[in-house]
């Protein structure tokens, strides 16, 4: 039976957490291996930076256990207690990007915790093995000792956002791609997305970021900041291929309501400047940020991002005075394809 029947619920990201489950990096898998320290550091940060506001559990290879012990152990505050926060899970995995091939965590009628293990194939069969991914989320769930669900449907979760009201955010180009459920129609994957998460509406966008090697997952260009409101990242350069696509989402969902038959309030944030590496654009974007219990992690990209990131603080800022705005290096791991939302799982407040 799948949660909607049984009115288990995906909340929204900003509701309280238990804590947040994230994947060790892992150097095999890695487009560029030769920067695996690099990246380590960069995940590093992204841990620690969690840990100031809620528990955080680090799925590692047992080969790395040791060593990544050793790291947090080193890395402990005396002042902030961060460092108690920290935990680690001896899971084998082939990559490190939680987000989407981890469990979606889901919520019974009373409080009961569940979690949904979607089928995983490394974004369209990208990156081979995927077959230790693929098997994440079951273990994570029997660890908690939580309901699962298991979906007839790949499907990352950077590629679906929810306001915890019935409404989902996503984008044709990735969840209809046919590198992912050929057999089924669109008819079919909107049934078992809204079976699975228990929504009752999803707006569709047309496509994600340029470049973007997921095919254009929404956790890099919208999100439901509150019912209602929506974050949309936007390109104002005509001669940028970002522009035609932001511009069609500014007009889709300007023509959309929610679930709740609202209008949504846009909130625009604007796009860093374009930056390269070896010729490949970087898919930056401020959406990929991460909600945790009490604040807001926001990867920034400094240099010629100065100003733009400088807006970016300043619009979260203002729409969440209650939290805490913390920024970590949004340069550290993105040639490897994402950021902080992407490595980042988040486990509601529930009973298990």
């Amino acid at each position: 039976m799948y949660p909607k029947k049984l009115n288990y619920t995906m909340p929204a990201e900003w509701a309280a957490h238990e804590r947040t489950f994230i994947s060790w990096p892992v150097q095999d898998s890695m487009v560029y291996p030769e920067l695996y320290e690099e990246v380590c550091a960069g995940y590093a940060e992204f841990i620690e930076a969690i840990a100031e506001f809620e528990p955080i559990t680090v799925v590692v290879n047992s080969a790395d256990l040791e060593r990544v012990q050793g790291r947090f152990a080193q890395a402990g505050s005396a002042e902030t207690g961060a460092n108690d926060r920290i935990s680690l899970l001896a899971i084998e995995h082939n990559d490190a990007w939680l987000r989407d091939n981890g469990p979606t965590f889901v919520v019974g009628p009373q409080g009961e915790l569940g979690g949904v293990n979607w089928g995983f194939n490394a974004w369209g069969g990208k990156y081979a093995p995927w077959d230790l991914d693929d098997a994440v989320a079951p273990q994570i769930l029997n660890t908690l000792n939580v309901k699962q669900f298991d979906a007839p449907l790949v499907l990352e979760g950077g590629s679906i956002h929810t306001d915890g009201e019935g409404t989902l955010l996503t984008t044709e180009e990735c969840l209809l791609n046919l590198n992912r459920n050929p057999q089924l129609s669109r008819e079919e994957i909107e049934a078992a997305v809204k079976n699975y998460v228990n929504v009752d509406q999803i707006i569709w966008l047309k496509r994600g970021l340029s470049g973007d090697e997921t095919d254009g997952h929404i956790d890099n260009v919208a999100c439901f900041a509150a019912p209602g409101k929506i974050l949309l990242q936007v390109c104002n350069d005509p001669d940028d291929e970002n522009y035609a696509i932001t511009q069609e989402n500014l007009a889709i969902l300007s023509q959309a309501v929610d679930a709740q038959g609202r209008k949504l309030e846009i909130i625009p944030i604007p796009q860093p400047p374009q930056a390269f590496y070896e010729d490949t654009r970087l898919t930056l974007s401020y959406l990929n940020f991460y909600f945790v219990n009490g604040g807001i992690i926001l990867p920034v990209f400094g240099g010629e991002a100065a100003e733009t990131d400088r807006q970016a603080v300043k619009i979260l800022g203002e729409l969440y005075p209650q939290r805490r705005i913390r920024t970590v290096n949004g340069m550290a791991i993105i040639r490897e394809g994402g950021n902080v939302h992407c490595t980042t799982q988040q486990m509601p407040a529930g009973r298990h």
